[in-house]
């Protein structure tokens, strides 16, 4: 009874500090999401829905960094609070050893990764889709309609607008120039207003410009007699109405099974697939490859041993009436044939090169689904006896030391995928070499904080640092 009373309190003090601690870290890395993409996003008229789609799927993609982090913090904060209340003190003083205090979290944490490679490996796919796609069109749309003072506006297609002065409102304009270059014909056609009214149709797919007071002035292309003249022609309006194609504007969406086949949007079985087709390409080429210079090497050995018995056929010696020019030929023809042949190989090395790269980011991309999910692990197990070591709650020292820990984590994570991506380790081997190395750290702090170590107990070192320099008082 007094154990399932523990594991309740335990479980209570960690999920209050593991949804705040993901949120915070989710929200952090989203804020650099933004920062990295704000000139995309910022002056493009993008709608608040399309705004919060494309957040609403970065989060997802954020989530292989926030929940290993929030579980290590998490994990350290409760069993930091608990050994700073000396509850876990207590526990053991009541016949309750660590590990049987670490069960109940090691059960949500189990689930937690497994949960965490359902997320990988189904859902983080399709949201690494809709992200992709949606940011590559937010990337590619063209700024919203602005048109400033006193400035060319190109933003039209087949236009260039300058205004001298726009009212309040944002529609009235005064002191209009349009240069008209729809017919691709160079500045042929303007037209100047002393006034002038911006309206938008209610689909937003066009614009109509109400001019008032002005002219407009065009040069004629004229062939005449083979001699080209550029008459102008110079009209006045008292009201005229420009329409202008918005359709550019609006943002097109990109379909989306033109980017299905990257890497990071398939999942495990669909990892495979494309590994295996992937290598059976390599032995069909290596085997085509085989059999044309077995052939090649055939043919010349043919033409070599024709070429001998043809000699000794001969009554005299075949090269003495050869001219230097014709031996200069021979040479060249081999030295030609020689230089083919080491090309062929360099290209060949080329691609198999190139290929081999290919399959082990498809290899990486594999691991990477379950490194996730053992990394929730990995990250509990070194947390949780952190914080029964350094007996230190809340959100200061536990934060400093999660922190340490999960960039070793990460830089050792971000240098095992490196030297896999440049073929200096294998794909199993830098994807797991975080695992290997932090798994038996955890292993290691978890047998300290069981034999009760101070190993990280900041107290133990003030006291060691205050007995070192007190003087002891001299005996009588």
């Amino acid at each position: 009874m007094k154990i399932k009373k523990l594991h309740l309190l335990i479980l209570k003090a960690f999920l209050g500090p593991f949804f705040l601690t993901f949120a915070i870290s989710l929200f952090v890395l989203l804020m650099q999401f933004l920062w990295k993409y704000i000139d995309d996003l910022v002056g493009k008229g993008l709608e608040t829905s399309v705004i919060a789609e494309l957040l609403f799927y970065a989060s997802a993609q954020m989530v292989p960094m926030a929940l290993p982090l929030a579980i290590l913090i998490s994990s350290i904060m409760t069993y930091g609070s608990l050994g700073e209340h000396f509850e876990i003190v207590a526990a053991k003083a009541s016949g309750i050893s660590l590990l049987q205090m670490l069960q109940p979290l090691l059960i949500v944490a189990l689930f937690i990764s497994a949960g965490a490679f359902y997320f990988s490996n189904f859902i983080l796919p399709k949201a690494n889709l809709q992200a992709g796609s949606l940011l590559y069109d937010v990337t590619h749309k063209k700024p919203a309609l602005n048109i400033q003072e006193n400035v060319f506006y190109n933003g039209i297609d087949g236009y260039s607008v300058r205004v001298n002065k726009k009212d309040n409102d944002g529609n009235t304009l005064r002191g209009l120039t349009i240069y008209d270059h729809s017919d691709n014909l160079g500045n042929t056609k303007v037209l100047m207003a002393d006034s002038g009214k911006m309206l938008f149709t209610p689909d937003g797919k066009a614009m109509i410009v109400t001019l008032h007071h002005g002219s407009s002035y065009e040069e004629i292309n004229n062939n005449r007699s083979g001699k080209y003249t550029h008459p102008l022609m110079r009209t006045t309006f008292e009201y005229e109405e420009l329409r202008f194609d918005l359709s550019s504007f609006a943002m097109k969406r990109t379909d989306k099974d033109l980017f299905k086949e990257n890497k990071s949007m398939l999942n495990v079985y669909e990892l495979n697939h494309a590994i295996v087709t992937f290598e059976a390409d390599i032995r069909i080429r290596q085997i085509d490859y085989h059999r044309s210079m077995m052939m090649y090497l055939a043919m010349t050995k043919d033409s070599i041993n024709f070429n001998k018995e043809y000699a000794r056929a001969l009554p005299q010696n075949p090269y003495q009436n050869i001219t230097q020019l014709q031996l200069e030929q021979v040479r060249t023809s081999a030295l030609n044939q020689a230089n083919s042949l080491r090309d062929i190989f360099v290209n060949l090395s080329a691609e198999y090169k190139m290929k081999e790269e290919n399959i082990a980011r498809y290899r990486i991309e594999w691991h990477r689904k379950f490194t996730l999910s053992i990394a929730c692990f990995i990250l509990f197990i070194i947390g949780a006896p952190l914080g029964a070591i350094i007996r230190k709650g809340g959100l200061g020292v536990p934060i400093i030391i999660a922190i340490i820990f999960f960039l070793l984590f990460h830089v050792t994570s971000i240098t095992g995928e490196k030297m896999a991506r440049d073929m200096k380790l294998s794909a199993l081997q830098g994807m797991w070499l975080a695992t290997f190395v932090l798994a038996p750290i955890g292993i290691f702090l978890i047998f300290k904080a069981s034999k009760d170590s101070g190993i990280l107990d900041l107290d133990s070192y003030k006291m060691f640092f205050k007995n070192l320099f007190t003087r002891k008082p001299k005996e009588a």
